[in-house]
């Protein structure tokens, strides 16, 4: 009797111990509740709802409480950072962080892959890029990144080729011009107002949907490839920070199928998930 009593009790323990290793070792959310504040530019409607799918996802799966601070100019979300108002940004691509932190010597890092838009190549007068004809007038924007990307647009259509070892491309990294184009250097958001006046031009996916075309009508669209990497937007911390563990399952909460299915909802193929795309 005394030797059953004795076996029951050791397998009361066992089993209390399995329970207790269970919510210890990962069987079971964390019962601690982090907050962690993301800097955003003031986006659409399309984009809050992505953020409300990460925020769900992130309590859900993580016990993480995702709050949001909004700013209205490009140049608040990485300050903010620095000094500490937020704790993550997520609003730039590669190429806007990498001169970020050389202009203002600050040590910001991307610690995953969000999305990127596309950039793409609109025309009221032909139907697709085979029909640009010899001497043609190209609209591409005048800002130093956007203008780099327009030109590896330009380039990956087949249109030009820009000098061995080309980062930040600007007119005079055109090696090749076999057209003949005419390369128009605007401001971004009169590329779109060009239209009537040019054979086609680069314009960014903000401003197109500002003057009410459809992405779909583009007869080129800006690749997803080694040329374009620097164009995919990330989420950002400071150096110090890159390793926590809460700050990478906010990007695990980003990177799901589920904010993949509400990005298409929201954008159909005008923005694109990018933390798995191949890189050609």
């Amino acid at each position: 009797m005394k030797k059953k009593r004795n076996l029951i009790i050791g397998l009361v323990v066992v089993v209390i111990i399995a329970i207790a290793g269970y919510f210890s070792f990962g069987g079971a959310k964390t019962s601690k509740s982090e907050t962690v504040t993301v800097g955003l530019m003031s986006g659409s409607k399309q984009d809050d709802a992505i953020w409300k799918k990460v925020a769900e996802t992130a309590k859900d799966k993580y016990n993480i409480t995702l709050k949001f601070k909004k700013f209205t100019d490009y140049s608040q979300p990485n300050k903010a950072l620095t000094s500490g108002s937020v704790d993550l940004n997520a609003f730039q691509h590669y190429a806007f962080l990498d001169a970020w932190n050389k202009a203002n010597k600050t040590n910001i890092v991307a610690i995953g892959k969000t999305f990127i838009t596309p950039i793409r190549l609109y025309s009221n007068k032909i139907k697709k890029v085979s029909q640009i004809s010899d001497g043609a007038t190209i609209a591409i924007p005048n800002d130093a990144t956007n203008e780099s990307r327009a030109l590896f647009v330009l380039k990956n259509a087949g249109l030009i080729t820009l000098k061995p070892d080309t980062k930040l491309a600007t007119v005079k990294s055109i090696a090749k011009n076999p057209k003949n184009l005419k390369i128009k250097e605007l401001d971004a958001s009169q590329t779109a107002r060009s239209l009537s006046d040019v054979t086609a031009a680069v314009i960014n996916g903000n401003y197109a949907q500002s003057a009410g075309i459809d992405y779909k009508s583009a007869i080129y669209v800006e690749p997803v490839n080694k040329d374009s990497e620097q164009w995919i937007n990330i989420i950002a911390a400071n150096k110090k920070d890159k390793d926590k563990k809460v700050y990478k399952e906010v990007v695990k909460a980003f990177q799901t199928e589920t904010t993949k299915k509400a990005i298409k909802k929201a954008y159909g193929t005008s923005e694109l998930a990018a933390w798995d795309i191949k890189l050609n």
